[in-house]
């Protein structure tokens, strides 16, 4: 028992180690991607882990949960407060599981929702046919605008007039631009939907108000903790206080089981963490920093779904550069530079492939990088991609790229 992790299992104790190197010596540009703090490691790590908890503060179906109480309470609390929220549920696993117990909460199987098409920049848990929500549910979809690269909501409201949705769902994984939400909430009366917004992506840059708010507009908000929140793997949802009880009971017994206590306990420093000052200014530079990075690679002959970027990612259309998304995410990662690939709108390839890439900055913002490194990596992008038959050049950068990280390094007292 007393054992550390080397003793118990050296192989696995070698592959961690293999992945914290690569963290701290690559550029982690995926945008769902982030560096948790210590402190959050720290209690993600803790007993916590060893405690049954089912059920809420004070209404647990164990004992001994005492402590348990304290921790989900006080992430609870913290939630309401840091969102200006009237409830909070902090037990979901997944920004999915978080989605799923919404639509558990107010819709009936096969009732209708509108939603961003997946292809355009929407998450597979907005309806995608291969995902419980396409299965369960009927899902009309809107997208961006082919020229612009937007989301116009005149044609939102259309579709809306047309097919009368239980539920509009706004939120995507991939739209480069901002949300107005008071816009939404009006569509939604005018047709008597529920509004929800899915704000895993962006929920940092809310609370520093460099984004819109969804919370006064909105009956439901789901969120993941661990992108530009920074705190561990998971989610949680906020409601108005009229809808509080039913999602409760869809997230317990509804969709799952037995809360990961330790996970919770993580999101509560999470939540402390964002509500400290530098936290805002951090936010703050996630989007300089995207911003300067967008404006680079245009000007270095990169095309931008949209023209640009109001968040922390922007999207990338390769047709010009003779490349799939697959093709530059590899090459990339040969360079040290950790992208994933990504549909654009009306992609003619399919989702293997990609003619996209969408690269993010909220993790290397968090290594302290500002706008000078992000013209400096648009660069690396060019070197690479424009020259995708020339290893040397692969290697020149990757050697330029380790540099870099060591200049603004990671996890320094972290070891395994």
């Amino acid at each position: 028992m007393n054992r550390d992790l080397r003793q118990v299992d050296p192989e696995m104790a070698e592959i961690l180690k293999g992945e914290i190197e690569r963290q701290r010596y690559t550029l982690v540009m995926i945008p769902s991607e982030n560096y948790a703090s210590k402190a959050v490691l720290q209690v993600q790590g803790c007993v916590m882990t060893n405690k049954y908890a089912e059920g809420y503060p004070g209404r647990r179906y164990y004992h001994g949960c005492r402590f348990v109480d304290m921790a989900e309470s006080l992430a609870i609390e913290r939630a309401k407060k840091l969102f200006g929220a009237e409830h909070a549920n902090v037990q979901p696993h997944t920004g999915t599981q978080a989605n799923m117990a919404v639509y558990f909460a107010l819709l009936k199987e096969g009732d209708t929702v509108l939603a961003m098409n997946i292809a355009h920049g929407g998450h597979l848990s907005h309806g995608m046919t291969r995902n419980f929500s396409g299965r369960y549910y009927r899902f009309v979809f809107y997208g961006v605008d082919r020229e612009t690269g937007m989301i116009d909501l005149n044609y939102v409201e259309d579709l809306a007039k047309k097919y009368r949705p239980k539920l509009i769902v706004v939120g995507a994984s991939a739209y480069p631009r901002k949300l107005e939400y008071d816009k939404w909430r009006e569509i939604a009366d005018r047709v008597g939907a529920y509004l929800m917004a899915d704000i895993a992506h962006i929920a940092g840059l809310i609370i520093a108000g460099v984004h819109p708010d969804p919370v006064p507009y909105c009956d439901v908000v789901t969120s993941t903790t661990h992108k530009t929140l920074r705190g561990p793997r998971g989610a949680f949802i906020l409601c108005r206080k009229e809808l509080a009880e039913k999602i409760d009971k869809a997230v317990f017994p509804g969709v799952q089981a037995g809360p990961l206590m330790h996970v919770i306990a993580a999101k509560a420093v999470c939540f402390k963490e964002a509500m400290e000052p530098g936290f805002k200014e951090y936010q703050r530079q996630i989007v300089k920093n995207c911003k300067a990075f967008a404006q680079a690679l245009m000007e270095k002959g990169f095309k931008l779904v949209s023209g640009g970027t109001d968040n922390h990612l922007c999207l990338i259309d390769l047709t010009n550069k003779g490349l799939t998304g697959r093709q530059a995410a590899d090459l990339l990662e040969e360079a040290g530079i950790i992208v994933n690939k990504n549909l654009i709108p009306y992609d003619p390839l399919p989702p293997t492939e990609t003619s996209g890439i969408r690269p993010g900055t909220p993790a290397l913002t968090t290594r302290g990088m500002k706008e000078e490194e992000m013209r400096l990596i648009a660069d690396f992008y060019s070197q690479v991609l424009d020259n995708p038959n020339d290893p040397i050049v692969r290697r020149k950068v990757r050697e330029q790229v380790r540099e870099l990280c060591e200049k603004f390094p990671i996890y320094e007292d972290v070891e395994f």
